[in-house]
């Protein structure tokens, strides 16, 4: 029971780290870049104490190669000098440097070229980290991109929507707002007709007659003549353009 719980709570928690992880690319990518340098780092250190054996059988080799050729001067100048007994001996001691020189040449050998494949292989395997961390950029950035494009794409059909729905709230308020005007447009037209324009008439009559004979007064007591047109013409005969301004004198 208590493992079952365990494998719950693990798969729970599992969900809940891939879940940041997905809304999180960019923390989870420098994680993994700052692994990769750790483990640079690591295999540096081992590819520097690699380095240091190449080195210490490189000196080896030397101090060897250096005892042999001083060893083999010895046995021929004790050979040539009748000293067989050392002769022997510093042969001896010879054959053994020259086997110690061998091998150590083949560890150096060997030694040199595992440093050489390390070296190539830790190139390759960063070449090839560092191209997929950077190809990973550029998906992520690829996926904000998409993201954001799916965004405009879904606000601008929403908007499209809106749109449409507000042309059909504007059509209806448009017809309401043409309704309304007609049904005043009738109103005022029933007003007008309801009006009685007969005593309109007869009042406007009345008031042109009183003008004409508030008119006719003033010519009369002016000494003007009114023609039938109402136009003003002159007193008396010969030419006389005075027109006289008291009350007209009968002979």
């Amino acid at each position: 029971m208590f493992k079952r719980i365990a494998n719950l709570f693990r798969g729970f928690l599992g969900l809940f780290v891939s879940g940041l992880e997905k809304q999180n690319p960019e923390a989870l990518l420098e994680v993994e870049k700052e692994n990769l340098r750790g483990q640079i780092a690591k295999f540096n250190q081992g590819l520097a104490a690699h380095a240091g054996l190449c080195e210490r059988l490189m000196s080896q080799v030397k101090k060897l190669d250096k005892e042999e050729t001083e060893l083999r001067a010895k046995t021929t100048a004790n050979l040539k000098a009748g000293n067989k007994s050392l002769a022997g001996q510093y042969a001896m001691r010879l054959q053994t440097t020259r086997r110690e020189l061998e091998e150590n040449r083949a560890q150096l050998k060997e030694a040199e070229t595992t440093y050489k494949e390390l070296l190539s292989a830790r190139d390759v395997s960063v070449q090839a980290a560092r191209d997929k961390i950077e190809s990973l950029k550029r998906g992520i950035s690829d996926m904000k991109m998409q993201k954001a494009m799916a965004e405009l794409n879904e606000m601008a059909a929403g908007m499209v929507t809106q749109i449409g729905g507000s042309g059909d709230t504007l059509n209806r308020l448009h017809e309401m707002v043409e309704e309304e005007r007609e049904k005043a447009a009738g109103k005022s037209r029933v007003a007008r007709d309801s009006i009685d324009m007969t005593e309109i008439k007869a009042k406007e009559s009345e008031m042109e007659a009183l003008a004409d004979l508030a008119l006719a007064d003033f010519a009369a007591a002016e000494g003007i003549v009114l023609e039938s047109d109402g136009t003003a013409g002159d007193l008396g005969g010969g030419g006389d353009t005075t027109k006289s301004m008291g009350p007209a004198q009968t002979e």
